[in-house]
């Protein structure tokens, strides 16, 4: 898996998750908990691109089942550097079917790491985010 010809590694699959996390800790800083999913989104993805990375969000994740390409109207919240999924919940908690789906976009975008935010607690990084990684991750060098 390369991103702008540069072998990535695991080391800086976690490196940028250290980063996203970051800015996932100064929008719930900033704003607490108790609002809504789509309010924490637009002031995430302001703060990745005031630590100038790059993403893309509300984009359509294809399916190709067995040869046939779908028209559904499926979505991830943000891609960040076109190497982890973010998905952004504000929720009591999560559920499993919300790791399961985060999981699917996973193999879908064939994307090595996943990362859950639920805005909706008391702090970000001991409660409030979850990460996955998958076999494209654990088919990456280390360092």
């Amino acid at each position: 898996m390369k991103a702008d010809s540069k072998i990535i590694t695991q080391k800086d699959l976690d490196e940028l998750t250290f980063e996203i996390i970051g800015c996932a800790i100064e929008v719930h800083k900033q704003l607490g908990p108790g609002l809504l999913e789509s309010v924490y989104e637009k002031c995430f993805i302001h703060e990745l691109s005031l630590r100038g990375l790059s993403f893309k969000s509300q984009q359509r994740a294809r399916i190709n089942y067995k040869g046939l390409d779908l028209d559904a109207d499926l979505r991830y919240d943000v891609l960040v550097e076109d190497l982890i999924v973010v998905e952004l919940k504000s929720n009591d908690g999560i559920l499993p079917i919300h790791e399961a789906v985060l999981l699917t976009y996973l193999k879908m975008l064939e994307k090595p790491k996943g990362i859950m935010l639920n805005f909706n607690c008391t702090n970000i990084f001991r409660e409030g985010q979850k990460t996955f990684v998958n076999e494209f991750y654990a088919k990456l060098p280390k360092i």
